[in-house]
């Protein structure tokens, strides 16, 4: 049977990490994963106890663009950690931030449009963009910029911009002058900006700060999955303006019928699980200090810094020009699952590797004490 050229997207690397740290661990070997960015915790115990009750109640669909509740709930949030006052009909619960993505991308762009991305980036991006017949452009970021891109940098014939902080694999941010300059240089080349917030409420040097604090004319993609430890729940939502609502709402219906029901009843009690979230935060700051106490003494010492999310992204060109090749060598020989920076910048990915803490601190410990002794024994 014939196959579409657009469906020709590449691997997501760190899949096949998992599962290649899996397979080892079926073998009966022990497996340190510091491969995917997911929590280790579960989701919060007021979600599942709000999901539990539910269970006797029917399930069904919902409107398309979620429970009035939830989307009300999730304005409340903007006004609690922004001062942002947001209209509840301007936000879309979708199925994961996969889905917002789909629904961003299909709302604002034709086949054919060109879009710009910092590299290095989430790979997803580029791969959902192909697949829907759009032609991602790079932004070749730079580590003196902790890796995010310059007004000067965005090109002037593409027709959209992506913007993340805290950003996938960095773990950067931007400031609200740095938005404040890439929103209003991107408005003057005509480009819809789609800012990637997913890791929001995961910082350890001040607040996230959102793009909605200064404009309303951008696409904002959000989601439970990070800092609500709630990724197998795919539960996300974005704030769109409110001229492309009915767009949207038009997608999402024939796309999705609606967010899955469940996961939506466990995200309105999430919200309020602020105490449990906090937490987990204060365990991946202890994770991140460890990180960076010990990875530099053994020789991973070009690191962005990183400011939020759960990830440290390091240069290892001084160690070796095969991040793929040396990932495997650490799984094999070390039983640590890491991921080869080949996912998140084609160009200059063969020299990084990305290493996740957003595990337990028993695991990360154990995780760097058999990094150490790898790397002494190299």
């Amino acid at each position: 049977m014939r196959q579409s050229e657009r469906g020709q997207v590449d691997p997501f690397i760190v899949m096949d990490v998992m599962e290649a740290a899996r397979k080892a661990e079926s073998a009966g070997r022990s497996i340190i994963h510091m491969e995917v960015g997911q929590p280790s915790t579960p989701a919060p115990a007021k979600a599942r106890a709000a999901l539990a009750e539910a269970l006797d109640q029917p399930l069904g669909y919902t409107v398309a663009l979620g429970l009035p509740a939830l989307r009300a709930g999730i304005a409340s949030l903007y006004r609690r950690w922004y001062g942002v006052e947001i209209d509840p009909a301007r936000i879309v619960v979708t199925p994961g931030s996969s889905g917002a993505f789909i629904l961003a991308f299909s709302a604002l762009f034709d086949a054919g449009d060109r879009v710009a991305l910092g590299e290095p980036g989430y790979p997803s991006y580029r791969q959902i963009l192909r697949a829907l017949s759009l032609e991602p452009v790079g932004i070749q970021t730079q580590a003196e910029d902790r890796y995010q891109p310059r007004p000067e940098q965005l090109p002037a014939d593409v027709q959209g911009l992506i913007l993340a902080s805290p950003g996938n694999p960095s773990g950067t941010m931007l400031g609200l002058e740095d938005l404040r300059g890439l929103t209003a240089r991107a408005a003057e080349l005509g480009m819809a900006v789609i800012s990637d917030e997913i890791y929001h409420g995961l910082s350890y040097a001040g607040r996230c700060h959102s793009a909605l604090e200064v404009t309303d004319d951008v696409f904002v993609i959000n989601s439970f999955s990070k800092y609500f430890s709630m990724t197998g729940w795919r539960i996300g939502w974005m704030v769109v303006p409110e001229t492309h609502i009915r767009t949207v709402e038009r997608l999402a219906q024939n796309m999705f019928i609606c967010p899955p029901h469940a996961s939506q009843v466990a995200a309105l009690a999430a919200l309020d699980a602020v105490d449990e979230a906090e937490a987990n935060l204060a365990v991946y700051a202890e994770n991140r200090r460890l990180m960076l106490a010990r990875l530099p003494a053994m020789g991973f010492d070009r690191i962005a810094p990183p400011e939020g999310a759960f990830y440290i992204y390091a240069d290892v060109s001084e160690l070796m020009q095969d991040s793929l090749a040396f990932a495997a060598e650490i799984l094999e020989r070390a039983g640590v699952a890491v991921t080869p920076g080949l996912d998140f910048d084609a160009r200059r990915g063969a020299q990084t590797l990305r290493f996740s803490y957003a595990g337990s601190t028993a695991n990360i410990l154990e995780g760097l004490d058999r990094l150490e002794r790898f790397m002494a024994a190299r």
